[in-house]
């Protein structure tokens, strides 16, 4: 299915829609969503469908999804059991971090095509697990046989002023560390999500043989894609009751200024400081939202009355 909501910047390099190309590394990429309106109003039903029509592809194994693919609410219902559901609710200033993982994990199926190496949240054993490594582990292959490497952060924010970019620039530095990058092969390699996906032998082979710990991280780092993804409340967004002309570039408009001043906060402050920096491609990935709070208190009442007990 394709993805329901509006594509104003399809995945593009930043220097083909931007003025000041000689400050970037030619690896910069951008990608802008919206979502529609109806009657006036920002669709958040539509939004909340998206979250958890993706939830399994996170939350479950690949075994578990199969098992369950005929049975939609079961599938639903064992996802939820998955999710960190805080006691103080949709108040709680960490709750709803999942959210932006799963929206991740969808857009990476919708827009890139790619197959889930690692359902993140599934994998994660315990509360100090949250806070470590990718929040999105995702593989592409090509006609050729070949494949490339999907490591991906999502943040939610109230803004993506540059008060903030430090924090994301930070969490893309701890991504690329050496020791973290092998970590997160080496738990590819591990699980058999691979094994359950529509690769051929080959494919399988080759990805598990160059994923290997013995490899060198500079062979992994020339395959290597981060997608980043920036859900942010926007006043423009609070504001529209429709995708007018006028609305979308604005944002189209605002969204270049935010990634020229991300990727040039990135290159100031890791450009230098991780080797093969130049042979990894980035993609930011904007998507606009009314109000953080309400659709994190939506998906925290979904999740509850979805969990048995809840």
């Amino acid at each position: 299915m394709p993805i329901p909501f509006k594509i104003l910047i399809e995945d593009c390099l930043l220097t083909e829609i931007v003025t000041s190309t000689g400050s970037f590394k030619g690896n910069e990429r951008l990608l802008s969503l919206i979502n529609d309106f109806e009657d006036n109003c920002w669709r958040y039903d539509q939004f909340q469908n998206y979250v958890w029509d993706n939830v399994a592809m996170t939350a479950l194994s690949a075994e578990e999804r199969e098992t369950l693919k005929d049975r939609p609410m079961s599938e639903l219902v064992e996802a939820a059991k998955k999710l960190r559901i805080t006691p103080s609710g949709p108040s709680d200033p960490s709750a709803g971090g999942e959210l932006g993982e799963i929206v991740l994990y969808g857009i990476m199926k919708d827009c890139f095509n790619a197959l889930s190496a690692v359902p993140k949240i599934f994998y994660k054993q315990s509360a100090g697990d949250y806070a470590k490594g990718a929040d999105s582990v995702h593989i592409t292959t090509d006609d050729e046989g070949e494949f490339a490497l999907w490591l991906g952060e999502s943040k939610f924010y109230k803004a993506i002023e540059d008060v903030n970019l430090p924090q994301v620039v930070e969490s893309v530095a701890s991504l690329l560390d050496t020791e973290k990058l092998k970590k997160e092969t080496t738990i590819i390699t591990g699980v058999s999500d691979i094994d359950k996906q529509l690769l051929c032998d080959s494919q399988r082979s080759k990805i598990k043989s160059i994923l290997k710990t013995d490899i060198s991280i500079d062979e992994i780092k020339s395959r290597l894609h981060v997608p980043i993804l920036l859900l942010h409340e926007c006043e423009r967004t609070a504001k529209a009751k429709e995708c007018s002309k006028e609305y979308m570039d604005e944002i189209v408009s605002y969204q270049k200024e935010r990634a020229e001043a991300y990727f040039k906060a990135q290159i100031k402050k890791i450009a230098e400081t991780v080797p093969k920096y130049t042979v990894i491609t980035f993609h930011l990935i904007l998507f606009p939202v009314p109000n953080k709070e309400k659709i994190f208190a939506q998906f925290h009442k979904k999740a509850v009355a979805l969990k048995p007990n809840g």
